[in-house]
């Protein structure tokens, strides 16, 4: 059914009855829209896509934010991609640049012909108003396109300029255009025209009219600069005179530029028929194959079937006064009209209702295709990119899980082996350090033995008088000190770092395995098997700090030496000190006569040479025999038996003896003796201490292990630590995962959602424009 039988009124586009609902909007809400003529399928187009677009660059920009937050996380290695970023932030890019040029499309339809062949009236004629100069005097020189604009006043804009220039009437357009000295047959003119009083110019439609194609020959740079973008073509031919090669040379060039442009042929003036009916249908059938072979065969942008839409006969300064009388209230038919004008007004009105469906149809296609296409691509990619950060989010997961995995069940290894290996080191340090216990004590005790030795190696200047003395007695406890301490060191240390040295090398090699790799290589400079040396601490100095020699005269014969060889020097110095216990008083000596007089009391401070003989006699007697004074009686039985020269020879005898052993009392014989004293009184301290040096290098030992032991513990306890932190890094890390996986999810959803949109607006415009 033709057009203008579904709509009567087609002709008025104001009227609203056959406004329809059609077009369900992207955001899944129903929109009426009006739409009285094919154009309003562009501007809902428009509206459609744009608002895809839009949600789309929302889309793209939440993507991008999230694909570089992932690419830049530390933590997220090679989850997103460089490139990806890359791409993803270039569509973002791209999107606003299309959003841009999405808001500013419209449909764009060009007049070209040659000079007066009525191209602005046909404007004018569609717009239902004279818009543009036409008429005698009034020849375009340069490009106008008109437009519709929201304000109330008319005005114009020149190229290069952002100056409104206001025109009230045509006139006034006319004047102005004719006045500007600096227009060009090359240069473009907006006329921007009130909407409200154009009803066209409100469906986002621009008409280009151009200078004649004969008067210039500049033709490419003309098509390079209008006509690229233009959806629909109107040559404007005069039917009083055949298609002219310029007409078809422009054709021919513009042909070359775009793929198959869509071109339609208004036979202006085609009232003048009316003066030669006679001739009028030859004629048009002349135009007519004319144009047929133009379009078909020459320009080959249609088929024969359809070519016969593209080729009209009009007048457009009769449609123009038609339309103007019924603007104003008059019959449209008024006026001197040439015969036939009501069919040439309705081929009028037939070209415009295919020159609205064939624009609206190719503007949707031209303007909205490619970007949507675009658009697919644009969204298709994003989805990979989604499903590759959530495959890769997704693999990394899975490894990040079983490295948790496997480092929990490191971390729950060393701890065990660990609380294994200090229950077995500690058996160890007690074995090792009671063998140096055992070790030790055995060799001081050797020591001791050969104390003499030690001793006997020391040599000082030696003299009986305090100070030098007290000097010697430093020096030789100096020397006890060092050579005690050498002596043990040299029949212990070597033992004891040996076995102190394989005990730290088995403690090394134990906690080797729970270690990581990197560590074992340095454990060795980690932990250090140094020597030890042990240190003894025998302290003779303060040891025999209480040492009093005794280095007096002392006659091997005499009472005192008898006393201590016979009774021992403990009763002896009994003895020779009138006994510790105040109830034992010394005798006094045997007297004929005692006196009446009370006896004081000895001390040793009053008693002669001769009493303390006769009381250490008597005391002598007294302590060893009841039968003292049987011996007393027999010693007197032998001086009367022996005679006196052999007590006198005996005497001699003893007092040589004496003033031998006086005179070889020298100072070295004193030396020996107080070296003698020396070696028994520190034989039996260092007795006592045997024990305590003993368990003192016993004790330096299982310090040394302990620390050693320690020091490696101190390496498990941070791979412990690092194990730690791993473990919770990985649980992040896997959480962290799961949300870009359940993020990239969404986003992937979206894309979906938007494609959907993509693919409804397809069917909805673009399948509808085929």
């Amino acid at each position: 059914m033709p057009y203008r039988e579904k709509c009567p009124d087609f002709g008025d586009r104001r009227h609203e009855k056959c406004f329809s609902l059609f077009y369900t909007s992207p955001h899944s809400s129903i929109m009426a829209e009006t739409a009285a003529s094919p154009l309003k399928h562009f501007v809902l187009a428009k509206k459609a896509i744009a608002a895809i677009f839009d949600q789309l660059l929302d889309y793209v920009t939440e993507g991008a934010s999230f694909v570089e937050a992932t690419y830049r996380n530390p933590e997220l290695k090679n989850v997103a991609t460089e490139d990806e970023l890359e791409k993803i932030q270039a569509y973002k890019s791209k999107l606003a640049v299309i959003g841009e040029v999405l808001s500013r499309r419209h449909m764009k339809v060009a007049f070209f012909g040659r000079t007066s062949s009525g191209k602005s009236s046909v404007i004018n004629a569609m717009l239902w108003d004279k818009v543009l100069p036409s008429g005698i005097g009034h020849t375009t020189n340069c490009f106008l396109s008109v437009e519709g604009t929201d304000g109330d006043k008319a005005y114009l804009m020149t190229e290069g300029s952002d100056e409104k220039k206001s025109v009230k009437t045509v006139n006034q357009l006319a004047h102005a255009l004719h006045m500007d000295k600096d227009l060009e047959a090359g240069c473009l003119v907006h006329v921007f025209w009130p909407k409200s009083k154009c009803a066209l110019l409100r469906d986002d439609l621009v008409l280009v009219d151009s200078p004649g194609t004969d008067v210039t020959t500049e033709l490419d740079s003309w098509i390079d600069k209008f006509c690229l973008d233009a959806d629909v073509f109107v040559l404007v031919a005069n039917s009083e005179s055949t298609l002219m090669n310029t007409e078809k040379h422009f054709f021919h060039k513009v042909n070359e530029r775009l793929s198959k442009p869509n071109i339609f042929i208004l036979n202006n003036r085609w009232d003048a028929s009316a003066s030669e009916p006679e001739y009028m249908e030859d004629v048009r059938r002349q135009h007519m194959e004319r144009c047929l072979t133009f379009l078909v065969d020459e320009l080959k942008v249609v088929d024969p079937a359809e070519a016969q839409n593209r080729i009209f006969f009009v007048s457009a300064k009769e449609v123009l006064s038609a339309r103007k009388q019924k603007s104003q209230g008059l019959p449209a038919d008024g006026g001197a009209l040439a015969e036939g004008f009501q069919t040439r007004f309705q081929e009028f009105q037939n070209f415009e209702q295919i020159f609205e469906e064939c624009i609206s149809q190719s503007a949707v296609k031209t303007k909205f295709e490619q970007h949507t296409i675009r658009a697919k691509q644009i969204i298709d990619t994003v989805k990979d990119i989604m499903d590759s950060i959530n495959v890769a989010a997704a693999e990394k997961r899975v490894y990040s899980m079983e490295e948790r995995e496997d480092q929990k069940d490191r971390l729950d290894f060393v701890r065990n082996q660990l609380k294994l290996l200090t229950e077995d080191i500690k058996r160890k340090i007690k074995h090792v350090t009671e063998d140096v216990e055992s070790k030790v004590s055995s060799a001081m005790t050797d020591e001791i033995c050969r104390l003499s030795v030690l001793v006997d190696e020391f040599y000082a200047d030696f003299h009986p008088s305090p100070q030098v003395l007290q000097l010697y007695k430093s020096e030789l406890n100096k020397h006890l000190e060092e050579g005690l301490g050498k002596n043990l060191a040299d029949r212990c240390s070597s033992e004891v770092n040996e076995s102190m040295h394989q005990s730290q090398q088995e403690m090394i090699e134990n906690v080797k395995p729970l270690l990581p790799s990197g560590v074992q290589n340095q454990l060795h400079l980690l932990i250090p098997c140094r020597k030890f040396d042990l240190s003894y601490d025998l302290n003779c100095h303060s040891l025999c700090a209480d040492f009093q020699e005794d280095i007096a005269f002392r006659f091997s014969l005499g009472w005192a030496s008898l006393v201590n060889r016979f009774l021992g020097p403990k009763n002896a110095q009994r003895v020779l000190l009138g006994l510790a216990d105040p109830t034992v008083q010394i005798p006094r000596p045997l007297a004929s006569t005692p006196s009446a007089a009370s006896i004081p009391a000895v001390t040793p401070e009053n008693v002669s040479q001769e009493e303390l003989m006769v009381t250490l006699v008597t005391g002598l007697a007294s302590l060893t025999s009841r039968t003292s004074m049987s011996v007393i009686i027999v010693g007197g039985v032998v001086w009367r038996t022996v005679g006196w020269k052999l007590i006198t020879l005996s005497m001699s005898l003893y007092g040589l003896l004496y003033v031998y052993e006086r005179l070889t009392w020298t100072t070295k014989a004193r030396e020996r003796a107080f070296k003698q004293q020396f070696v028994n009184y520190a034989t039996e301290k260092l007795q006592q201490i045997i024990t305590f040096t003993s368990a003192n290098c016993s004790h330096q030992v299982q310090q040394e292990m302990a620390t050693t032991f320690a020091r490696l513990c101190q390496q498990v306890d941070v791979t412990e630590k690092n194990l730690e932190e791993e473990i919770a890094r990985l649980s992040k890390e896997i959480n962290q995962l799961e949300k870009i996986q359940s993020r990239s999810k969404q986003l992937r959803n979206k894309a979906l959602h938007l494609d959907n949109e993509l693919e409804l607006f397809t069917k909805q415009f673009l399948r509808q424009s085929k």
